[in-house]
């Protein structure tokens, strides 16, 4: 199995304007299955974009993620299969989050109503804190783009 640092290091041999610190490596979602499904929309192009629980952040204590920062995406058995850019985050209430964001996602139909169901059932079922989900609570919506695989 590759670490994280290790597969930084072969990317900067490869693209040397990288910053030499190994950034936070981190899977999508809450299970190996769904980390494997949302890294190959991340892969294929299609996702550039994701939304977390601000609450989430709060609860382990993890900084919300800025514009700028690099991450090592890792695939549902913890192996690193890409690097990430954070492009762009806005914290907003979840009612508030629009439908571009939700086609960012790239998941089911990319619509709005998908979204929104999709991720209140998640934050229901996998939220780190003990508020789960709020219609009030704040989203934390990142744009990213991939920077390698």
């Amino acid at each position: 199995m590759t670490t994280p640092a290790e597969y930084w290091r072969q990317v900067r041999d490869v693209k040397p304007e990288l910053p030499e610190a190994v950034p936070e490596a981190w899977a999508f979602g809450a299970t190996q299955e769904h980390a494997d499904e949302l890294l190959a929309l991340v892969l294929a192009g299609t996702k550039t974009a994701t939304a977390s629980s601000f609450w989430d952040y709060q609860a382990t204590g993890d900084p919300v993620p800025r514009a700028g920062e690099f991450s090592v995406v890792l695939d549902g058995a913890g192996e690193p299969r890409a690097i990430i850019e954070t492009l762009e985050v806005r914290i907003r209430p979840f009612g508030e989050v629009d439908a571009e964001h939700a086609s960012a996602e790239g998941e089911g139909d990319r619509s709005l109503a998908y979204w929104r169901e999709v991720h209140e059932r998640f934050w229901r079922l996998h939220s780190e804190n003990p508020h789960g989900f709020e219609p009030d609570m704040a989203v934390v919506c990142e744009r990213f783009r991939l920077v390698y695989s």
